[in-house]
């Protein structure tokens, strides 16, 4: 049987990338390099620390520690002056109804996901009722693909690995899925998210119950019956 779907936030629940791409940006034009979308898609899924670290590579640049401290800093506060602005509108087609049909079918719902400030996007769309349990980068201390995080999200809820289902949108994500042995559904494109389970573009146009039951078919495993 399966009893939790566990859910990343930015990309699957949110739109908020743009957000972490101008933060980064403002950082690397700050120390003097371009930093593009293309470059930001290696971030997606990865703690902040190792993001700063991937900037850095990519822009050929180093930082004494205390100026890395300080960095992490101004990305977090850049990021958090674009996301206070944010509202339900970020919330991407499709996914509040999918939550919605989910929980009314009695599958408990996690948040497993590497930002630190979940807490807050939640807040400011009005889905923090949406969620049994928020599992973010101030809860775990490995990053994905470390499998740490969905483990912590079923953990909190209860379930075993075996009764979870990942949604992600990131290869480092599903990894992570794969790591904790639940079965992952990729969120965006199959060319990068070929190692999930199978993949959709989002959750827009997708009737909730037609989803559920091709990941009990790809499982192999029982889903709730819908209570209406």
């Amino acid at each position: 049987m399966i009893h939790c779907f566990i859910f990343d936030l930015d990309g699957v629940i949110v739109d908020t990338a743009k957000y972490h791409y101008l933060a980064w940006k403002r950082l690397a034009d700050s120390l003097g390099f371009d930093f593009t979308e293309h470059d930001n898609e290696r971030l997606k899924g990865v703690s902040r620390v190792e993001s700063l670290k991937i900037v850095l590579e990519i822009g050929g640049a180093s930082l004494i520690e205390s100026a890395f401290e300080k960095a992490l800093d101004d990305k977090n506060q850049w990021y958090l002056d674009y996301i206070r602005r944010i509202s339900a509108e970020e919330i991407l087609p499709g996914a509040a109804g999918f939550l919605e049909a989910v929980r009314g079918r009695g599958i408990k719902t996690a948040l497993g996901s590497a930002s630190k400030n979940a807490g807050l996007i939640l807040e400011r769309i009005g889905l923090c009722d949406q969620f049994d349990s928020v599992i973010d980068g101030n809860s775990v201390s490995n990053a994905k693909p470390d499998p740490e995080v969905f483990l912590k999200a079923a953990g909190a809820v209860g379930c075993a690995p075996k009764e979870c289902v990942v949604f992600e949108d990131a290869a480092a994500g599903v990894q992570a899925a794969l790591n904790a042995e639940m079965l992952c559904i990729g969120i965006g494109s199959p060319a990068v998210l070929r190692d999930a389970h199978f993949v959709i573009p989002g959750f827009a146009g997708i009737h909730p119950n037609a989803l559920m039951d091709r990941i009990a078919s790809a499982s192999g495993r029982i889903l709730p019956p819908p209570t209406c």
